[in-house]
């Protein structure tokens, strides 16, 4: 990919609706009325999308959902509000919020729960991944179109302030033209099919943010050392529906000659340290951990192999190159507090967040690429045709 390419790549973001006004933008300095859906026992608050707006001035939560009545009730404590609700059908109608994070990890509430914000004219913080399946996801967009409302998700690491460097780098032709992208997985007990779907959504993220859409995937899913046939399917943990192979090795091709990768195994000795993205070039090498504020690290060495060059490794911080992080809230909280003020942001200007919903399914869609080559047994153009999840039909 060429440096032109990569600058219009991640500057080009989502136009806002043709003829649509923003909906739900408040008066100046009035504090944006914030509800949250949690579901204790069954993926709970998410990674903090509860407690982040405690830390938003311009945000202010007035209730909270939550099926679970011990988990309803610590969670109005910590959140601070005397209005909690076992069913948050009844909170949007009583309540009316303006925005709603639906915190729960688990996959298999977020289509409805989306929705429903949708319905009642709610803008939404989403936890990561998006939904089950295409078919969701495509509903999904298509009730947060019809009012014009904005959906973040939580993939972080699209904010992270070090992320500026990076891209000035690249812009700069200090790596050259992009070759490769590899990512991995966190290839724990989970790896193959879990770890594609949970971990794996931040390296299609991360892949997509620097080199754009890829135009094709081939991939292999084994289990056991096998192809996956209809009887390795099942039902994944924690709601995230279909899932097989313990063993998942992909190719996508992007815009031009790059060329990415991703794979995961499951873990037979520990869990590995390989998680994230690196970033192969024609004059070196990036790479990077995922997190608001995760390792980047980077080395100009055309051979890629700075054991024998000698070439030295500089860290990225958000200060810059070869500088100390000076930020020492690098958690959830702290990426969390990134993507809801850009929501605001997005909302009060009419545009789409830096992590949209779009963004979430294009992820989504990288994913279930690899379950329906595997289907089908060759390469598989993007976007998909089949909007039913891939493992339905093998």
């Amino acid at each position: 990919m060429k440096r032109r390419e990569f600058i219009r790549n991640t500057a080009v973001g989502f136009a806002a609706l043709a003829g649509a006004r923003p909906r739900r933008v408040n008066a100046k300095g009035a504090k944006y009325r914030v509800a949250v859906i949690g579901r204790t026992g069954k993926g709970k608050y998410g990674h903090g999308l509860d407690v982040v707006w405690n830390d938003i001035d311009q945000a202010q939560v007035v209730a909270v959902a939550d099926e679970d009545e011990k988990g309803r009730a610590a969670a109005a404590k910590r959140l601070k509000v005397s209005r909690s609700y076992a069913d948050y059908h009844e909170m949007l109608e009583k309540e009316r919020p303006q925005i709603v994070s639906v915190a729960p990890r688990w996959l298999d509430c977020h289509r409805d729960m989306v929705v429903a914000c949708a319905e009642f004219g709610c803008h939404v913080f989403l936890e990561k991944p998006m939904c089950q399946s295409l078919e969701q996801a495509d509903e999904m967009i298509a009730a947060l179109e019809k009012r014009n409302l904005k959906l973040a998700i939580a993939h972080q690491t699209r904010y992270s302030p070090a992320l500026k460097h990076v891209k000035k780098i690249i812009a700069d032709g200090k790596l050259g033209d992009i070759l490769e992208l590899r990512g991995r997985g966190k290839e724990d007990r989970r790896g193959g099919g879990e770890d594609l779907m949970v971990l794996g959504t931040h390296v299609m993220d991360l892949m997509r943010f620097f080199c754009g859409d890829p135009q094709w995937c081939f991939a292999r899913v084994k289990e056991d050392g096998k192809p996956v046939t209809r009887n390795e399917v099942r039902d994944g943990a924690e709601g995230i529906g279909l899932l097989a192979g313990d063993e998942i090795h992909a190719i996508y091709h992007f815009k031009g000659t790059t060329t990415g990768y991703f794979s995961t195994q499951r873990a037979r000795d520990g869990v590995s340290k390989r998680f994230g993205l690196h970033i192969y070039g024609s004059k070196g090498i990036l790479t990077m951990t995922t997190g608001a504020l995760g390792e980047i690290w980077f080395v100009e060495d055309p051979s890629w192999q700075p054991g024998r060059s000698k070439a030295r490794w500089k860290q990225i911080s958000s200060d810059g190159v070869d500088k100390p992080e000076t930020i020492s809230d690098r958690g959830h909280r702290f990426g969390n507090r990134l993507i809801a003020l850009d929501l605001i942001k997005a909302i009060e200007t009419d545009t789409q967040p830096k992590g949209s919903a779009y963004d979430g399914r294009a992820a989504l869609e990288m994913i279930l690429a690899v379950y329906e080559s595997q289907r089908l047994n060759g390469r598989v153009g993007l976007p998909l045709k089949n909007r039913r999840h891939p493992l339905s039909l093998l």
